[in-house]
């Protein structure tokens, strides 16, 4: 708890006092005498306990305690019978009483703004008996306030702004200050506000704390931040009272009242003829001196020479103007340019447009400077044709490029090599004309693209670069082929007019899909008695069987020479051969073996010789029918013979051969006869025999390479059903 000087806080302590003892009915226990009252033929006066509410000055600061008030009975005849008892908030602590007199003190220092009043008991008792005389009652202990709490700003310092040229009284921040003393009693909490630092700029309301601006045309430019001191005193300001302070910091805000202007009223720029389109030329700004989007400005170029050539645009960061290139710059066509720039406001206030115009123009002049430059060619891209029948050093075309300099100096012309590895191309040096160097193909290279360098010849450094495409007109060189490598087989059970194969053509010359191609036989394939060919007009062409049947025994492979001409002029023909093979085919047309090998006789036998070995050989296999349709192994046939175990399946036609893998080159022959049918003995094809092997409705003769001399063994089952 904060006090004001000591001799202030005594004399109000003092006065306090006196208005307590004098203005209060003396702040103390006093006796008011009640009527008598009449109950049952006799009279009795009651006793009861009367006082005002007792007040004490907070802060004291004596060194005696301070007198507060008196308790007294009406039974108290003052001699020493009755004593006085105090109990409740802070007695004993705070609050004695002398138990004989009942005077009340205080013993401690009080402040109000920590409690405001205490609530007592007081009770009158028989000294002798201790028993009540008086029945107990309740009072209060009212602390009195003085004025020693200051007020304060409790949201304090305090930051605040108002746009600059702000009219006089313009509200800019409410300051509020609070004090901790009692404001129901007296003027010790009652503030008023004065401005201690700020003025003549601001004034402040002495009530209500309300800060306003007090000077007209404040200028953020020239001074953009205030520092104020608000003084808050209670007693109504009077002397005496106490105070606090608290700062305030006014920033002015920026209104667009600054037009802009350039710094220069012509700018000039130099700038060389080869600098690239979108290159910056200049930057250029008009000074502002507001700030935000106040400051914001557009640029555009509104009168000049070079309006198409150059343009203007704005950085957002910086609000300069960025002078950049639209077109090729060329100092022999034009050596300056003159532009008329202006640059305004984007955001103009109404309120200030008598401070305008808010834009301003300048002049800027742009000095375009000689560069040796590389030769240029009159074409962006040559394109010239020639045939694939061209003979060498025949001329495809020209191509021409100058020097675009005032020397104007002479050009030399060469073929970038990259480009024409090969060097089917060549170019002569001072004319640019392109000749052939070797033969063409249009078929290998349909389309050559070359770069042609041109050289300033008392500088080489300055080289231009121009691009030539070279079209290879075809011609018919190209004679018609088939499409594809043909797989074409025919069925041994084969029908007279069946189709075996379709075939078609292509040509590698020019135009890949417009050439009409004919089929036909060559002269000394027409009469021959197996296949004949049918043109079909579309180009395809059909391959079809002559006759019925084919054997493989017989010929396995038959080769069909098959003449085809184009369309182109002149015209060009070739001979392709389609090779056609002899397979065993199933139910559905599908060839399931087409390989043949014949079965040879062994030389120097006599037909006898044969027929006894073909019986002793079927009596073997007699004894292998039985037991391979029983399931049992098959017998060791011949002692030369390695072990062949293997098991027959009738219904299944699966020969699934056991322990031993077939691994030696076998004969095959086919020998018995289908149901219904004779028994046949033919040749068949060499097979490698595989675990599992489907045997197809054929049976097999068997014959070991590693014997020296030629042992056929014939198996031959017959009856096994289909």
């Amino acid at each position: 708890m904060k006090l004001g000087k000591v001799e202030f806080c005594h004399f109000l302590q003092i006065l306090a006092l006196f208005l307590c003892l004098s203005g209060m009915n003396q702040a103390e226990l006093s006796r008011s005498r009640s009527k008598p009252y009449i109950q049952s033929g006799r009279t009795r006066t009651k006793r009861s306990w009367v006082w005002n509410q007792f007040f004490v000055l907070e802060e004291y600061m004596g060194t005696d305690p301070l007198y507060v008030g008196k308790l007294h009975s009406d039974v108290d005849k003052g001699d020493g019978s009755i004593k006085y008892i105090l109990s409740g908030e802070g007695a004993s602590s705070i609050f004695i009483i002398d138990e004989n007199t009942g005077d009340i003190h205080a013993t401690k220092r009080l402040d109000r703004e920590e409690q405001a009043y205490y609530t007592l008991r007081a009770q009158a008792l028989d000294r002798l008996t201790n028993k009540p005389v008086e029945p107990e009652s309740e009072f209060v202990i009212k602390i009195q306030d003085i004025n020693d709490n200051e007020p304060k700003f409790l949201d304090g310092p305090y930051t605040a702004g108002v746009p600059e040229m702000s009219p006089v009284g313009t509200s800019v921040v409410q300051v509020t200050a609070t004090d901790a003393d009692d404001p129901t009693y007296g003027n010790s909490a009652r503030v008023v506000y004065s401005i201690l630092q700020g003025q003549p700029y601001f004034s402040v309301e002495p009530k209500t704390g309300v800060i306003k601006t007090a000077l007209p045309n404040m200028d953020r430019e020239a001074k953009d931040q205030y520092l104020l001191v608000i003084q808050a005193k209670d007693m109504v300001g009077q002397n005496g009272g106490l105070s606090g302070t608290t700062s305030v910091t006014v920033t002015l805000t920026d209104v667009n009242d600054n037009p802009p202007r350039f710094p220069r009223r012509s700018y000039q720029y130099n700038v060389p003829e080869s600098l690239p389109v979108a290159s910056v030329v200049a930057r250029i700004k008009a000074a502002d001196a507001d700030v935000g989007p106040n400051a914001e400005m557009e640029y555009k170029i509104v009168d000049g020479d070079g309006l198409g050539v150059f343009k203007i645009s704005v950085d957002k960061d910086t609000q300069e103007g960025i002078i950049t290139i639209q077109k090729e710059l060329d100092f022999e066509a034009k050596t300056s340019y003159t532009l008329r720039i202006e640059a305004a406001n984007m955001h103009v206030d109404p309120r200030f447009l008598s401070l305008g115009p808010f834009s301003d123009m300048t002049t800027v002049k742009i000095i375009v400077e000689d560069v040796d430059e590389p030769p240029v060619f009159t074409s962006l891209l040559y394109s010239m044709v020639v045939s694939e029948a061209a003979k060498v050093g025949t001329i495809v075309g020209t191509v021409a490029a100058h020097d675009p300099d005032a020397s104007n100096s002479p050009v030399r012309y060469s073929i970038d090599r990259n480009t024409d590895l090969e060097r089917y191309f060549n170019i002569d040096a001072n004319s640019g004309v392109i000749t052939t160097a070797k033969s063409l193909d249009r078929e290998t290279n349909a389309v050559h693209n070359i770069t042609v360098l041109a050289m300033e010849s008392p500088n080489p450094a300055q080289t231009g670069r121009g691009y030539v495409a070279i079209t290879i007109l075809d011609i018919n060189d190209n004679a018609p082929e088939f499409a594809m490598e043909y797989e074409t087989t025919v069925c041994e059970n084969a029908q007279p007019g069946q189709v075996i194969q379709k075939i078609s053509a292509i040509d590698k010359d020019d135009p890949p899909n417009g050439h009409r191609f004919s089929f036909s036989l060559t002269a000394e394939a027409a009469n021959n008695h197996n296949f004949t060919l049918q043109d079909n007009k579309d180009n395809t062409a059909t391959v079809l069987t002559r006759r019925n049947g084919f054997r493989r025994q017989e010929q396995s492979v038959f080769y069909l020479p098959i003449f085809i001409v184009d369309s182109g002029s002149p015209s060009l023909s070739s001979t392709n051969t389609l090779t056609i093979r002899v397979c065993d085919c199933d139910a559905d047309g599908i060839a399931q073996t087409c390989n043949a090998e014949a079965y040879i006789l062994p030389a120097g036998l006599s037909t006898g010789a044969l027929i006894a070995i073909l019986a002793c050989v079927l009596t073997l296999l007699e004894n292998i029918f039985w037991d391979q349709l029983n399931g049992s192994p098959a017998r060791n046939l011949l002692s030369p013979f390695p072990l062949f175990l293997f098991t027959f399946v009738p219904e299944k036609k699966i020969l699934k051969i056991h322990e031993y893998s077939i691994k030696n080159k076998l004969q095959l022959m086919v020998s018995g006869s289908r149901a219904g049918t004779k028994g046949c003995t033919c040749l068949c094809e060499s097979l490698s025999m595989k675990r599992g092997h489907r045997l197809l409705d054929q049976f097999f003769f068997f014959s070991d390479s590693r014997l020296t001399h030629s042992v056929n063994l014939v198996t031959f089952i017959n009856a096994i059903s289909m």
